[in-house]
């Protein structure tokens, strides 16, 4: 798959908006296949299915449930227009404790209860869906009209204890800065990666969630100095700065 070969961190099979209601059958057949093991190695992939309520949502999950063999490419699965922690408890509950559970926030109720989704047992970590979010709210859907949004994610992931959340996918395509923007935005708020919907989006993803020439260098001088200068560059140095400066150099593969 080019997104696996672009060097996607994990490769999500959408069986949701992608695909039109006369081919889910076909997509989702097309997935299985793609998952077991045959003689060629499955694909590795979390896969997003369609809302819980709709049609498709339980017939989804009995077929990749009962595929989930040893062997099984399947990594996990994306719950999008997730609302109700109840209802991804029970699925948690007839999942194998190694598959992730991504719930995928994109409506007004699911943001009021992100820490109820948060907090059920086995979800790996929250994703947003800013542009149907933007739509259930009746917002503008740039970037900066959902601050408060993103804010609310972070600190209720945090608050559950699980990894940082996605972030919604950019609609730019072949414009990288404008994706590496979008990526910067979200790194500062907090979250842990970016969702992509091309392979061209990744190169500038990952540059904007690694760290800098100058944070690694800043980080390195504040860990030099630990235990001796109280400040640097007119900072000072305690210690939630340098578990910061930590966090940095273990991001950059450079733990001292």
């Amino acid at each position: 798959m080019k997104a696996a070969a672009a060097g996607a961190g994990v490769v999500i099979i959408d069986l949701e908006d992608a695909v039109a209601p006369d081919a889910k059958d076909a997509a989702l057949s097309a997935a299985l296949e793609a998952l077991t093991p045959s003689g060629a190695s499955p694909v590795r992939a979390l896969v997003r299915v369609n809302p819980a309520g709709s049609r498709r949502h339980d017939a989804e999950i009995t077929a990749l449930l009962s595929a989930a063999t040893p062997g099984s490419g399947l990594l996990g699965i994306v719950v999008p227009k997730a609302e109700d922690a109840g209802a991804l408890r029970r699925l948690r509950m007839s999942m194998p404790e190694h598959l992730a559970l991504v719930p995928l926030v994109e409506s007004a109720a699911g943001v009021v209860n992100a820490l109820e989704l948060a907090r059920v047992p086995g979800v790996t970590r929250l994703a947003f869906g800013a542009i149907d979010f933007a739509l259930d709210i009746n917002a503008d859907g740039g970037d900066r009209f959902l601050d408060h949004t993103r804010a609310h994610l972070v600190l209720a992931s945090r608050a559950a204890g699980i990894a940082a959340p996605l972030d919604s996918p950019s609609t730019e395509i072949r414009d990288a800065g404008r994706v590496a923007d979008s990526a910067r935005l979200a790194r500062n708020f907090g979250f842990g990666g970016k969702l992509c919907i091309h392979p061209a989006q990744l190169a500038a993803v990952h540059g904007a969630f690694a760290p800098s020439k100058a944070d690694v260098e800043w980080a390195l001088s504040v860990i030099g100095a630990e235990g001796g200068a109280a400040q640097i560059d007119g900072q000072m140095i305690d210690l939630p700065v340098t578990e910061r400066a930590k966090r940095i150099l273990q991001h950059a593969g450079k733990e001292q």
